[in-house]
């Protein structure tokens, strides 16, 4: 049994009744495969949740490093290209995602319990390109701080996410130009001496307590 049969199935079921399967029987009785044959693939519905966000990055990431004009890219130009292409594919799915939103709100902890594998993807990801920019010179590596830049970048992530959700713009424009700012802003605070300015502030005010 294939995950990506298993994934539209339940992603189907939601579609058609406005909430999960009750129990993985009932998901495998649509299907028509024994209840084992899901276990083969999954553990639980949790898993089957957590795998469909892990394929949008995963289908994205495909996408990208097929193309060669893409490997060619700067750092930023490739987080762009990636935030570009990874709303072009929830936009395939946007009628499940939003019924996520109804049921969870985010973000929340049970969201972020959905996200635990697409954000461990994206962590790595995100560090290969900041790699990349500490070579380009793209990105300033700095002391203590540097390896916090991969949160950053998640945090950025999951505003794209909410954002294009809530967009409502045609064919949603404004989460592009979300997007570009902000990129184009969080790459400009990690390679100019804005954020170490900030940072000396900060320790200024600190120790003056």
């Amino acid at each position: 049994m294939e995950k990506h049969t298993i994934r539209e199935a339940y992603k189907r079921y939601w579609l058609e009744n406005g909430k999960r399967p009750v129990s993985v029987f009932a998901l495998c009785k649509i299907i028509d495969i024994p209840e084992s044959a899901f276990y083969e693939s999954y553990s639980s519905l949790d898993g089957v949740e957590s795998d469909i966000w892990l394929s949008f990055f995963e289908r994205t990431l495909e996408q990208l490093q097929a193309d060669e004009t893409y490997l060619q890219y700067s750092a930023q130009e490739k987080l762009l290209a990636f935030y570009f292409l990874w709303v072009q594919k929830l936009k395939e799915d946007r009628s499940y995602i939003l019924l996520q939103k109804e049921r969870y709100q985010l973000p929340s902890p049970a969201q972020f319990k959905q996200l635990a594998t697409f954000k461990q993807a994206f962590f790595e990801y995100a560090t290969g390109l900041i790699k990349e920019g500490y070579l380009s010179t793209e990105i300033k590596e700095r002391k203590f701080i540097s390896d916090k830049y991969v949160h950053g970048f998640w945090v950025q992530a999951l505003f794209v996410l909410q954002y294009w959700i809530d967009d409502r713009s045609i064919n949603f424009e404004m989460t592009d130009a979300a997007i570009e700012k902000a990129v184009n802003l969080s790459f400009q605070l990690i390679h100019s001496n804005t954020l170490d300015s900030l940072l000396d502030f900060g320790k200024f005010i600190f120790t003056r307590k």
